[in-house]
This record gives structure tokens, sequence and C-alpha cells, in this order.
């Protein structure tokens, strides 16, 4: 019997690991849906009535399939046969019959699904994302919402010399500003202000990209990053010092513990000065997460608003003019 597939009403959601009910809060906080109809395929999470978009997808939601559809299939060749035939890239998400997912993965065209080392340029080609419900049946999606396989990007890490694992973040968020924006990563010639930098992580990422790098905090950074020459120390409290004072920057970075509506009047003092073209920085939550906040972050043009793979409670705001 040849495979069968039949269109789907509505869009899945494949949540960041661990997030799952702070994806239904944000069903039902800023969109307004109700998500106790939906249909639970591991993580993934079904909802046949929501009317799809980018634009309607949650931050703490890694890779939405927008037209997903079932495919009823006999064979491992018939079901990679089948994908091959609407579109080349297909990464899986698995919470069953995981042989049988991994020998039709092997049948399909190859997609990296290892660690990856930074720097990193993420593919502009789309990715289609299937799971299989059981051996004869998988959901899948050409129309994805990531360019990463399942929405996931995970590095190799360097266990010896970051100061902080907080320097995973802003590699993800500079990665991310390259394939939004296309912005050059920070480089030599450049200079970055990090506030709040204590006890370097991004500060050891930026002046590894070559970057000159003013490091603001109240506490000093780790003795190494001290004594880099690519580092100025400033013992202040960063948020107090005004763009004037400190002169123009290519990048301004941030990932200190503030209220959102700090933040939020920061980010404004920076854009509105003209003193510098690219900003990133973590919006801390406090408590339940203020939506209408968070969208007055993703208006600001030439913005985005994202939730990382190496993000906790907490959203990240990428900024580039260039």
């Amino acid at each position: 019997m040849a495979s069968t597939v039949q269109q789907l009403p509505g869009a899945a959601f494949l949540p960041f690991p661990g997030m799952d009910s702070l994806l239904a809060d944000e069903f039902s906080g800023r969109f307004n849906t109700d998500c106790s109809g939906a249909r639970r395929h591991g993580e993934l999470l079904y909802l046949p009535d929501y009317e799809a978009s980018a634009e309607r997808t949650p931050y703490w939601c890694r890779c939405a399939m927008l037209h997903p559809f079932l495919l009823q299939f006999d064979s491992i060749g018939e079901a990679a046969a089948a994908l091959r035939g609407i579109q080349r890239s297909w990464a899986p998400y698995q919470f069953t019959c995981f042989r049988r997912a991994a020998l039709i993965q092997d049948k399909l065209p190859h997609i990296n699904l290892k660690s990856r080392d930074f720097p990193f340029s993420i593919p502009a080609s789309p990715i289609g994302l299937y799971t299989l419900l059981d051996e004869h049946t998988l959901i899948a999606s050409a129309e994805t919402t990531s360019c990463l396989p399942a929405g996931t990007l995970v590095w190799n890490e360097d266990h010896v010399n970051p100061p902080s694992r907080a320097y995973l973040k802003v590699q993800e968020s500079l990665v991310l500003a390259q394939h939004f924006f296309g912005v050059e990563l920070p480089h030599a010639g450049q200079r970055c202000f990090e506030a709040g930098a204590c006890p370097g992580g991004w500060t050891w990422v930026l002046a590894g990209l070559g970057a000159q790098v003013l490091a603001v905090d109240r506490t000093e950074l780790a003795p190494a990053l001290m004594q880099n020459p690519l580092v100025e120390f400033r013992a202040h409290d960063a948020f107090t010092l005004t763009p004037q004072e400190l002169g123009s920057f290519d990048w301004v970075f941030s990932d200190v513990i503030c209220y959102p509506e700090r933040l939020l009047g920061w980010v404004h003092t920076w854009l509105d000065s003209g003193l510098t073209c690219n900003m990133v920085c973590t919006i801390k939550m406090q408590g339940a997460v203020d939506w209408d906040l968070v969208a007055q972050f993703a208006a600001i043009p030439d913005s985005r608003v994202v939730h990382l793979n190496y993000n906790k409670h907490e959203l990240t705001f990428i900024h580039c003019g260039k």
C-alpha cells in the first residue's frame, strides 16, 4: 500500500526542554488560547484549532509545525521517500519508536544533528520537522519556524577557559543576530560595552572574537580577563552611566538582573542616543511575564525577542541596526 498524506488543521508546537508549563501559560496569557483541548505527543503540543503564523508562535516554543500533516506508511523506505518528495531537509523529534525513527532519518538527505563549535552560521534553507506517533504514522510539517534541526542549538562547551557558563547565551545570541539581520559578529576594530559584566562570560566571548571591550560592574572580572589587553574594566553601576559619558560602541550588551521596565528604559536611552547600532540584552523575568512589556521590546524597529536554547526563565532582546 502506498503512503497516504492527510493535511491537518491548526499547528503543533515543540517547547524548549522543561518549558511545557511556560508554553501553556504563554498561550493563555499572550494569545488568549485555551490548551485544554490540545493533543500531546511526547512534548509536542498539537492545537487543532489554532491559527498559526510565525508572529503567533510562542517564545517558549523552539520549533513549530505551521502546516502539519499525518503520513501513514508501511515501511521505513516508504516514509523516507514520502518526506523526500515534499522537500529535502527534515529533522526528527522523537518520543517513541526511536530505532525506527533513526532508520528513517538515515534514508533522508544528511543534516548535521551534532553539537556545534562557535562561531557557526545558521543555514538559511528551510528544514521540516517530523515525529513518529507509532510504527506506521508520523506527524510532520515542511514549514516550520526554525532553520535549526528541531529548533535546537547545542554548543561544544569549553569547560576550562570561560569564567561562567553564561558565555553560551551570548554565543547563541550572536549567531541569531547574524542569521536574522545579516550583521557581522563583533570583531577586531570594533568596540563593545558590557553592562554588569562580572565574572566575564560574555566579555570572554567578545574579546575572543578580537573586539575591544569596556566591561563595567561593581565587582572585578575573572583575573585572566582583568589582564587581557582587549578588556578595559571600570568599577561602577553600569546602568547609571550615560551613553554620552561612555561614547560610541558598535555593540552594547547586558545580562544584568534587573526589572524589565528598567531594562526597557535603558535600551531606549542607548538607541535614542545614536551611539550604538547593535544591542543584545537578557530580559530577566520577575514572576509572571508582563506580555505587554515584552511587546514593547519586540516593537522596537530592527529588533527580535527570542528565547534561547541556553536561556532559563528569561528572554533575549536582539537589536541590529548595522
